[in-house]
């Protein structure tokens, strides 16, 4: 008894019994989900991932002498000298450090201590 419920349940509808077509069953197939998980994707994670990127890229370029800016190992510093990719960064009164630019993480808005006495 409970087996022919079941198998009624089962079968194809009565009149043709094909797949459904036309609009519905284009935008139920497992492509347009795909297509609207990356777009979701895209738009949550990876558009603001790359605007970001640009950002910090612009303001390491934008580094000068006199910046104060944080390491990404988190020491503050004031940018004494720029050579090519190499920052020297004094940390403390006559205490020097060169490093990377790219591993400046952000720059200290607040002026350095040298520019407030001019």
């Amino acid at each position: 008894m409970f087996f022919d419920s079941v198998a009624y349940a089962m079968a194809p509808p009565a009149g043709g019994g094909g797949a459904p077509g036309g609009l519905a069953g284009i935008l139920g197939g497992p492509l347009p989900m795909l297509v609207l998980m990356f777009a979701i994707f895209y738009f949550l994670l990876i558009r603001p991932q790359q605007k970001k990127q640009k950002q910090h890229k612009a303001m390491l370029d934008a580094l000068k002498k006199g910046d104060k800016v944080w390491t990404n190992g988190g020491i503050l510093g004031t940018i004494s000298e720029i050579d090519g990719d190499n920052l020297t960064i004094e940390i403390a009164q006559g205490v020097n450090v060169v490093i990377k630019r790219g591993f400046v993480a952000d720059k200290d808005g607040k002026p350095a201590a040298d520019e407030k006495k001019k």
